[in-house]
């Protein structure tokens, strides 16, 4: 079972809706996904009341995250996404511990590039994989990155932090979509917002197959 978990001490750097837009299009390839709103917003858990049908599933954390994911383990879950609040709480230390990898959501701005350090921090010491996800960006222009994010990523790079190369950028989409109980690709697939969240699904899917070497074998394989 491939555990992600999204943690940023900055709030508002997008881990809900990164949570969201990740498990639908998990949910979209066929994998049976379970959602984790350890976050008491309940953004989460408010988006999936919206969905037709219910799915991906969604359970609260308000009692931690280790029964349920003990729960999912034995119910069969190919991935689970966990949305943890903008702290650094026993709960978000908690989903790292269990996690395959740790996203990190950062908008290219001072305070969020700051808080980096801390969650990062805490992977590290759990030696956990994450990876901080350029989030909210100003657009391209000419397929060139905004000066803002460019020094962003220069910034992470002296650090040793490792980026994802893409980016996530501040559309209205994502907010639309989520406000209809949807993801961007569901709503128009060959939408910008679209081809950013499969750039970025596509992105961890590779990364988890080469965390646990699941790459090239078959599901009963992996399962074994």
């Amino acid at each position: 079972m491939n555990i992600v978990t999204l943690a940023s001490r900055k709030g508002g750097a997008g881990k809900s809706t990164l949570t969201a837009h990740l498990a639908a299009a998990a949910h979209q390839a066929g994998h049976r996904c379970l959602l984790v709103d350890a976050d008491p917003q309940g953004s989460l858990t408010l988006w999936q009341s919206l969905r037709p049908g219910g799915e991906p599933i969604v359970k609260n954390a308000a009692r931690g995250v280790d029964g349920l994911l003990a729960i999912a383990m034995t119910e069969g879950y190919d991935w689970v996404f966990i949305d943890t609040p903008p702290t650094m709480w026993v709960v978000v230390s908690e989903a790292i511990r269990a996690s395959t990898m740790v996203l990190v959501p950062a908008r290219p701005s001072l305070f969020d590039l700051h808080a980096v350090r801390e969650t990062v921090k805490t992977a590290q010491e759990r030696a956990k994989p994450y990876a901080v996800v350029i989030n909210a960006a100003p657009a391209r222009r000419d397929d060139r990155e905004a000066p803002v994010v460019a020094h962003a990523r220069a910034h992470l790079d002296r650090l040793g932090i490792p980026v994802w190369s893409g980016q996530i950028t501040q559309r209205a989409g994502f907010s639309l979509a989520l406000a209809a109980g949807a993801s961007a690709p569901e709503v128009d697939p060959h939408s910008a917002a679209a081809a950013e969240i499969g750039a970025l699904w596509s992105a961890v899917e590779r990364s988890v197959e080469a965390i646990t070497g699941t790459k090239g074998r078959s599901p009963a394989e992996r399962a074994a």
